[in-house]
Order: structure tokens, then C-alpha cells, then sequence
């Protein structure tokens, strides 16, 4: 199991890195552009609610899994506790994939590079990749496959939309920084629920073997 998450990890690490440097080399002007043109058109009687929704990501994926179990333990329901731990376990994944990247690549925030961005918002930390919105598809995303309705998923992804958004509006975000946040988030979840679905699978040979001795 070792072996398998490292080797996950290793991929998901790589094809980040690679997005990256794609993005520096050929696609940085691109990236620049597109982040004046919606941080420098934006209408500013709307920044209190882009702060709003930005300061939601946090909160909202720790509070999920945590609502979700509590429904758990009040039902008595395993199967409700077993999803709220495997959205928690998403987060978790996608917090420390986003916390590697941005120490290994450490990008300065579009502000510090182009002084004619402007900061709605405090940040801290490096740009690359957003943690706000990796943290908000990883919730989007978990919750998505633990409860598959469209009343779920389309209100989640346009919460984790409005997130990654908002980070670019507020000046603190290239979009390449969401973009790949996004990806994270998203690719966390799926790992998280392959290796879960792996460790279910090899609990339930071992005891239908151990059954028969």
C-alpha cells in the first residue's frame, strides 16, 4: 500500500510540476493577461462578496466531513461515518499535496511580480499552486462521489468554481495557480478514493481467507 501512494503521489507531483513549467514557458504572458483582465475589470462593490466566498473554503471542508459524521453517529450509520471520514482523508491528501508544491516551487503572488495587480485581499505563502481552491474542489469533488446527485455535485462545483474565481478577482491568484489547484483537489479525491476502495478490497480477501482456515 506503501509502494502504491508513494508511487500515486509521485505521478501527481510530477504532472503538477510539469503543468508548471508549461506554463511558465509558454503560456506566462497568457497567464498574466488573463489575470488583468479580471482583476483590473473587476466591479469593486462586489469584492465584499468575493472575500466572503473566498473565506468560505476553508471552513466549509472542515465542516463537512464533520457535519456529515455527526449525521453518522446520529443515524448509527457506518456507511455516512465511512464517506465523512473519506472526504475528511481528501482534504487532508490535497492540503499536503498543495503544501510540497508551494514550498518546492515558491512563486511569488502575481502582486509581487506585477505591482499593477491589485490586492483585494491579504495573503501569505507562495502563489503556486492555491491552496483556497485546491482545498474547495477537494471537498466538491469527495462529496460529489460519497453522495452522487445532481442537487450535490452542481452545487458543490459551482462553490469550488466560485472559489478559484474569486482568487484570481481578488489579485492573489494567477490562473494557473487555480487551474492547477483545481486539478489537485480533484486528483486527491480520486486517489483518496482508489486507495480506499484498494484497502477495502484486500480487508475483504483476507477475511474470506482467513474464513476458510
Amino acid at each position: 500500500m506503501n509502494n502504491i501512494f508513494k508511487t500515486n503521489i509521485f505521478k501527481i507531483i510530477s504532472t503538477i510540476l510539469l503543468l508548471f513549467c508549461l506554463s511558465n514557458t509558454i503560456a506566462q504572458n497568457f497567464d498574466i493577461d488573463l489575470l488583468r483582465d479580471i482583476n483590473l475589470n473587476r466591479n469593486k462593490s462586489l469584492d465584499p462578496t468575493f472575500r466572503a466566498i473566498t473565506n468560505s473554503a476553508l471552513p466549509i471542508s472542515i465542516a463537512t466531513p464533520i457535519i456529515i459524521y455527526s449525521v453518522g453517529l446520529i443515524k448509527k450509520d457506518g456507511t455516512v461515518k465511512r464517506k465523512a471520514v473519506f472526504i475528511a482523508e481528501t482534504v487532508l491528501v490535497s492540503g499536503f499535496i498543495s503544501a510540497v508544491l508551494k514550498y518546492s516551487v515558491n512563486k511569488d503572488r502575481p502582486y509581487v511580480t506585477y505591482p499593477d495587480i491589485e490586492q483585494a485581499i491579504s495573503a501569505t505563502g507562495p502563489s503556486f499552486p492555491s491552496g483556497h481552491t485546491s482545498a474547495a474542489f477537494a471537498t466538491a469533488t469527495s462529496l460529489s462521489i460519497a453522495f452522487p446527485k445532481w442537487y450535490v455535485i452542481a452545487p458543490s462545483f459551482v462553490w469550488a468554481g466560485a472559489v478559484g474565481y474569486s482568487r484570481m478577482d481578488l489579485g492573489v491568484h494567477y490562473p494557473s495557480d487555480v487551474l492547477v489547484g483545481a486539478i489537485v483537489g480533484s486528483g486527491s479525491a480520486y486517489l483518496t478514493y482508489k486507495l480506499n476502495k484498494w484497502i477495502n478490497n484486500k480487508k475483504q480477501k483476507n477475511i474470506l481467507f482467513d474464513g476458510t482456515n
